[in-house]
């Protein structure tokens, strides 16, 4: 099983870089309903009150223990950028999350067996300042990244964000919104800074 960047030791007060993709490159999301319920599973989790389902369970509630910064949900793969108040939470989140999606998977298209390639990976973001790079990062995995449904860039861009997702921590670093999607859309001549983001993330 890979280890590079599965957290073998929690830290309070703490942010990360949390990314998973399915078991052999094989897609995660094949439909719409897929990237939905995934999402919507942000909000079960989440929620003000603890959310209940059809037949009664009362289902984890995490609201003040994990943020959710920015996402990404790309056809095979995720990423997420969360804080995590204190542990264990980013763990029983995450697996929450990744339970929840591949019973729902495995029963919707009628298979069985792991969805994901192993458990997530995490690499904590040790500096506040870098979290506009990850941010960056994460919104630019699509080529279309610009108009792009399935990530959080919109809400960056446009706001009306959903209340589990905590843009302005990110935004107060840019003078307005348009600073923010101007600084997105300079990848090109800061290509060399997102590939050295994405070597250290494979790397470490």
């Amino acid at each position: 099983m890979p280890s590079r960047n599965v957290i073998k030791e929690q830290i309070p007060d703490s942010y990360y870089h949390v990314y998973a993709r399915g078991v052999n490159k094989q897609k995660i999301f094949s439909e719409n309903n897929d990237y939905a319920y995934f999402i919507k599973l942000f909000e079960r989790y989440l929620s003000a009150r603890p959310a209940v389902s059809k037949t009664g369970e009362v289902y984890p509630h995490y609201l003040d223990d994990i943020q959710i910064l920015a996402y990404c949900l790309m056809p095979n793969h995720f990423h997420l950028l969360l804080y995590q108040v204190d542990v264990p939470y980013l763990e029983k989140f995450m697996r929450s999350v990744m339970t929840s999606y591949s019973r729902y998977f495995n029963i919707r298209y009628k298979r069985t067996g792991p969805v994901f390639e192993s458990c997530y990976k995490a690499a904590r973001v040790g500096d506040e300042s870098y979290l506009q790079h990850i941010s960056r990062y994460i919104h630019l995995n699509p080529k279309s990244w610009d108009t792009y449904r399935y990530s959080s860039l919109e809400y960056y861009v446009h706001g009306g964000e959903p209340f589990w997702l905590k843009t302005q921590l990110i935004l107060d670093q840019f003078e307005s919104r348009n600073k923010y999607t101007e600084f997105v859309s300079e990848y090109k001549d800061q290509r060399d800074e997102l590939a050295e983001i994405k070597y250290k993330l494979d790397n470490d």
